[in-house]
């Protein structure tokens, strides 16, 4: 009945495949997509395909999804609401057939998706080994989905302690933690103020430096949202972050990146822009953050 799994390459993604798996059959191949290629129908899906963390496709057998510009009121089969994560409504629409063995990792991912973290989790990610491990998904310029699967397989088969000690994860993690001093000292040069908005423009940097999403809070404890702007492959990439230490942004960043071809949840969110078009919506985007009104 069901032929593939289609999923985000990002962590909430990979663990939507491991319990889809768990649930619905270990052998079930998964397809790798991001929200654009759905959005633009460059994923072509059928009717055997299960869909999750990705928008609403034209056909698919389940849909699972939880990002407010996603919404819908096109009937399909599966769960959508938001929430924390994509993982966790899978978890709960399979209830009877998922372990209940999974519910750390669920709630680890409701938690890192959600961004729902301390200070000390900030600033010490490697104290904590499922947000280390997260971020190694996409630390590298280039999103390794043979990395992705390998993590669907440990995830879904070891437990957290054996996960740490192999050693492709202990070398990635180590990667991260290196990677996170250097990027400090890039969102340190590139980050400007402007009223309670963080914009940090990455642009003039190739490749532009990834590390730690969270990180830029801390160092901008005034600030109530950042704005992430860099170059990749031929388009500019805004990503939007309501700040997890100081909780005053009251822009629904998901719904205002929806208008220029993106979207996400009310706090993050993310659009990919022609590099002629990016400095005009750069502007009015910024002047919405800005005013900070809450929506009527």
């Amino acid at each position: 009945m069901y032929e593939r799994i289609i999923t985000r390459p990002d962590f909430d993604g990979i663990v939507c495949a491991v319990l889809l798996k768990e649930a619905l059959g270990k052998d079930l191949p998964v397809i790798w997509a991001q929200p654009n290629e759905m959005q633009a129908g460059r994923t072509v899906t059928g009717p055997g395909d299960i869909v999750a963390n990705l928008p609403l496709p034209g056909k698919c057998a389940l849909w699972f999804d939880h990002h407010i510009s996603n919404e819908t009121r096109q009937p399909h089969a599966g769960l959508f609401r938001i929430a924390p994560s994509a993982a966790g409504l899978i978890f709960e629409y399979f209830d009877s057939r998922i372990s209940h063995g999974f519910g750390e990792l669920v709630r680890q991912t409701d938690k890192i998706d959600s961004a729902d973290l301390s200070l000390e989790e900030i600033l010490y990610p490697e104290k904590n080994p499922y947000i280390l491990v997260s971020m190694t998904v996409g630390a590298e310029p280039v999103i390794n989905l043979g990395y992705c699967n390998r993590l669907v397989a440990l995830l879904g088969t070891q437990p957290i302690d054996k996960i740490m000690a192999d050693s492709e994860i202990q070398q990635r993690c180590a990667r991260v933690v290196s990677q996170n001093k250097v990027y400090e000292y890039h969102l340190k040069r590139h980050t400007r103020v402007q009223g309670k908005v963080a914009i940090t423009d990455f642009r003039q940097l190739d490749p532009a430096p990834n590390g730690n999403r969270f990180l830029v809070y801390s160092l901008f404890p005034e600030t109530v949202v950042n704005m992430k702007i860099f170059n990749e492959n031929t388009q500019t990439v805004i990503k939007l972050g309501h700040s997890i230490i100081n909780r005053g942004c009251h822009v629904n960043v998901g719904r205002l990146l929806a208008a220029y071809g993106g979207g996400g949840h009310r706090g993050a969110g993310a659009c990919r822009l022609a590099p002629q078009d990016a400095e005009a919506a750069i502007r009015a985007i910024v002047d919405v953050l800005v005013r900070n009104r809450k929506a009527p």
